[in-house]
């Protein structure tokens, strides 16, 4: 497996660390304060939700809005675990964004009693970091110099 997996240049670990840092901070302030976003920005949204429906996309809602946003915010997530853990253990990565976004909700529903914590943003949240994960595996694989990815694995001898 590892050799269809290489390892990330230290350079991608390097920028994965500078913009996953500030990306988590984010992601704390937007699910872990008191008010919601539809409360901090609600002209936004509505716009958002009035434009489409003015290019005749008339399906999006405003929970549908909601739940494609929660997929959208983790996608990066399984990005980041996917480049930051080892490669030996990359299927790891595949947890990452479901234990994290459980322990969001559990926090939201313990101490934030204005925040709504669903199994159903839970359930969105891990797509998200899952789509993620496989996009970085799928860029990671294209990505892989050929000779690795043709090289059949070597027989040891006893």
């Amino acid at each position: 497996m590892g050799t269809l997996l290489p390892p990330p240049r230290r350079a991608t670990r390097i920028w994965a660390l500078a913009l996953g840092v500030p990306f988590l901070v984010g992601l704390a302030l937007l699910t872990l304060t008191p008010s919601r976003v539809e409360h901090a920005v609600p002209n936004l949204l509505d716009v958002i939700v009035s434009l489409t429906h003015r290019l005749g996309w008339t399906a999006l809602t405003f929970t549908r809005l909601e739940v494609l946003s929660n997929i959208a915010v983790f996608v990066p997530l399984g990005v980041l675990a996917f480049l930051l853990l080892p490669r030996r253990v990359w299927p790891l990565s595949l947890l990452v964004g479901p234990a994290l976004s459980l322990a969001i909700e559990t926090a939201q529903h313990l101490a934030l009693p204005h925040r709504d914590a669903t199994m159903n943003d839970v359930l969105a949240n891990s797509t998200g970091a899952t789509l993620g994960v496989a996009l970085a595996l799928l860029c990671t694989l294209l990505a892989a110099p050929r000779s690795s990815r043709l090289r059949p694995p070597r027989l040891e001898a006893s």
